[in-house]
């Protein structure tokens, strides 16, 4: 844990070669993260920009483009769980999570199927299966969950959706008869850069709403109190100075969650953060800011639903120009 009292846990979202070889053996050994995400834009970026995949692309030979991008992602996910694998033996989470093909979020059976097949090709029990948190998605949670595959929920950005993620994890451990570990991501900052620029205009106080739109997810998650299940919080860097590097991970510190930050994020808090708990924050502040952001003339539910759909846009757009590069 980073902050053992807290059970608050830090994890890089990032993944590349040469990183995992270097500065991230460092960053667990010293204590900084215990545990790893990626996502499909994470390696467009890493797998189309390092120089460091060059080697193993040109003996892939013929393969096909899927193929391809799986041998080179399991191998960095592999690395990735085994630099981990000492922090998951003594419990302290060492997870690393990959995606499932994207493309795949709205059929059940499509998804169940790559997740096993992807958890047995990796062959770690640190790895986290992620699935996108739609309809289809919660079938395939419940059942990955049910053989005893740790999941990773991701894109969520409605209480809803989060309550969802949790009633099927629920229903999978039950079945398994032990506890599963599992997260639900929410994502943050997002929300912010969505609507922020229209509330400034308006009087509204600004890089709020996605800390309150979390601590009300937060706050569910935490009432459901599901065996092994965490809020995890994602899309937690900054864009451009307006704000300091750490703020997301500052303002979000709480008891029995994760946060997974870029590595420049993770820095910026590990050299300067506040460690004192910052959530739960009030039901009643929450409704406070949210009737104001209704009052600025924002349909909060409408902007939320934009962004799962975004969501899923960008990490099938990822995912379609690594295939397309390969």
């Amino acid at each position: 844990m980073y902050i053992d009292e807290l059970k608050f846990s830090l994890w890089a979202d990032f993944i590349e070669r040469d990183y995992l070889d270097n500065e991230f053996k460092e960053l667990v050994g010293d204590g900084v993260v215990n545990g790893a995400t990626s996502n499909p834009a994470i390696f467009k970026n890493a797998i189309l920009n390092s120089p460091a995949y060059k080697t193993q692309l040109a003996s892939l030979g013929s393969m096909g483009a899927k193929e391809k991008y799986e041998a080179v992602a399991f191998y960095d996910i592999t690395k990735a769980a085994d630099i981990l694998k000492p922090l998951f033996d003594k419990k302290d989470d060492g997870y690393v999570s990959i995606e499932v093909d994207p493309y795949l979020c709205d059929d059940a059976n499509a998804t169940i199927a790559e997740g096993k097949r992807i958890f047995a090709a990796v062959n770690r029990p640190n790895v986290m299966i992620k699935v996108p948190a739609t309809p289809a998605g919660y079938v395939a949670m419940e059942e990955l969950t049910s053989l005893g595959i740790p999941v990773n929920a991701t894109l969520i950005f409605k209480k809803e959706q989060a309550a969802s993620c949790a009633k099927a994890f629920e229903r999978g451990v039950a079945k398994y008869g032990e506890t599963i570990d599992t997260v639900i991501s929410v994502f943050v900052s997002r929300v912010d850069r969505a609507i922020d620029a229209t509330l400034a205009e308006r009087g509204v106080e600004v890089a709020l709403s996605g800390i309150y739109n979390t601590a009300d997810i937060y706050n569910e998650i935490e009432r459901m109190k599901v065996s092994g299940c965490r809020a995890l919080f994602a899309s937690t860097g900054v864009k451009g100075d307006s704000l300091p590097p750490h703020y997301y991970v500052e303002r979000l510190l709480a008891y029995n969650s994760v946060n997974t930050a870029p590595v420049d994020t993770i820095k910026a808090y590990h050299k300067d953060g506040g460690k004192n708990k910052a959530l739960p924050i009030p039901q009643n502040v929450i409704e406070a800011h949210f009737e104001k952001v209704k009052n600025a003339g924002i349909d909060i539910d409408k902007i939320l639903d934009e962004q799962i759909a975004d969501g899923l846009d960008a990490f099938k757009d990822a995912f379609k120009d690594i295939l397309e590069a390969l």
